[in-house]
């Protein structure tokens, strides 16, 4: 038990310290793809913290994985958004 969270709590330093390079970008051309970067790194934090500190007794309930689902889907909203083609192209 004590490696797993250990593990964990490395896992939600990564994603942390991910989120504020990403945020560093961000402040220095205010492009959403950095935001929505640092968005989604900041949700698998979150999602970590929650299932090492709060584990389900039921591993099947989605609860956790919804977090993880929206910061995948902020992900992929970031990359449709960066390689749309402007109107006229």
């Amino acid at each position: 038990m004590q490696a797993n969270a250990l593990l964990s709590g490395a896992i939600i330093m990564a994603a942390l310290t991910i989120a504020l390079f990403f945020l560093r970008f961000w402040r220095q051309t205010r492009d959403r793809f950095f935001l929505y970067f640092a968005l989604a790194f900041v949700l698998e934090a979150l999602q970590r913290l929650l299932s090492a500190n709060f584990p389900l007794s039921n591993p099947d309930v989605p609860m956790y994985y919804l977090l993880r689902l929206a910061a995948y889907g902020l992900i992929i909203v970031a990359i449709l958004g960066k390689n749309r083609r402007p109107p006229g192209d």
